[in-house]
């Protein structure tokens, strides 16, 4: 994530902010410039960016829910932003608790399609694109499960996500990660992985990077179904570490995929916020010494040699894991990448270049 200041004050903002903490500014999120503006009123529901000027803007719809701090030009005959559009299905709102459930989902999506502009991934709702397009339902269940089964399930179907909003309470999910131990489970991470099962089938299902998905990832076809009975039943293989990001990775190709693809979306998010506070790597251990911003101009979202990537990762995730454990804390990054994870996340991040070709994006 980039960081953000205000206008007026040159205050530090943050992604999700509506008001300026220190000069009390209104502030609008704007998607095609990519930055977070502060505000001057001109009219009834309409603004003026100091980003952007010249231009006027209103807030997205959901603004009235305080679920969404992005704008939508003044003449658009849009009433909601680009995330926005992407909701299928919102939970009632007449239930307190699932408003709170549903802002801390919005809060996770809208970082995930800034991801995905900054990607310059096609992203179309399903309003636009039936076949292609892509859509989320937010869905309440009154006895939350996170695995597959008869109730709301988090998962994806032709381009439509369901996430159960059950999700986004803090003590459920560190429950069923506790269950299946995993030791890395957030609400951005599901939508991360969710989407990626989106772009599977977007950008390689039907497209030449399929011969080399399935020689890195496997066939599949496998039943999917019985992979999964497999999976809970039995847990992953002995030694899936050498060969998968996550045990989860392991039960079947498909799901290989959606980890490896979130781990990706994991490595450019996190680069671009180190990059932007400048941060560099000094120590004597053998990953020292390794600037975050190898050149001035260096962006994780559009470099395209992932060895880049990869050199600037892995001091940060050591230095992370041992500023964390000196304060008493779990590794913030608790994995281990193998020679064969690189590689998959390779293969992943030559797919992503190539769908930014494909949607035209040069840059």
């Amino acid at each position: 994530m980039k960081l953000f200041e205000c206008q007026v004050c040159g205050n530090a903002l943050y992604f999700e902010n509506v008001r300026c903490e220190s000069c009390d500014a209104v502030l609008g999120f704007l998607p095609d410039a990519q930055t977070l503006s502060a505000l001057v009123a001109e009219g009834e529901g309409r603004w003026h960016a100091l980003a952007t000027p010249g231009a006027r803007y209103r807030f997205c719809a959901n603004a009235d829910h305080d679920a969404c701090n992005w704008l939508v030009p003044e003449d658009s005959a849009e009433t909601r932003c680009a995330a926005c559009r992407l909701n299928r299905t919102i939970p009632d709102l007449s239930q307190p608790e699932n408003w709170r459930h549903w802002h801390r989902l919005e809060q996770a999506k809208h970082r995930l399609v800034y991801s995905l502009i900054r990607l310059g991934l096609p992203l179309a709702n399903k309003a636009d694109d039936a076949e292609g397009g892509l859509a989320f339902d937010f869905l309440a269940d009154p006895g939350p499960t996170f695995r597959e089964g008869e109730r709301v399930m988090t998962g994806h179907a032709q381009g439509l996500i369901t996430i159960n909003i059950g999700e986004a309470d803090d003590a459920e999910r560190e429950r069923h990660r506790q269950d299946m131990a995993e030791p890395y489970r957030t609400v951005l991470g599901h939508f991360r992985h969710e989407v990626g099962h989106y772009y599977w089938e977007r950008l390689v299902r039907d497209g030449p990077a399929l011969d080399g998905f399935r020689a890195l990832f496997g066939d599949e076809r496998a039943d999917y179904g019985a992979a999964l009975e497999t999976h809970y039943a039995s847990g992953p293989p002995e030694g899936w570490s050498v060969r998968f990001v996550s045990a989860y990775a392991a039960s079947h190709p498909w799901e290989d995929w959606a980890e490896t693809f979130a781990h990706c979306l994991h490595i450019v998010d996190t680069l671009e916020t180190a990059q932007a506070f400048g941060l560099r790597i000094e120590s004597g251990t053998p990953h020292g010494g390794q600037s975050l911003a190898h050149a001035a101009g260096f962006d994780s979202y559009t470099e395209a040699d992932f060895d880049v990537l990869v050199r600037a990762w892995l001091p940060l995730t050591y230095a992370v894991n041992s500023l964390n454990r000196s304060m008493g804390q779990p590794d913030l990054y608790p994995f281990v990448l193998s020679a064969a994870v690189i590689e998959k996340l390779r293969f992943v991040h030559a797919v992503l270049r190539d769908g930014r070709i494909l949607a035209g994006v040069n840059s």
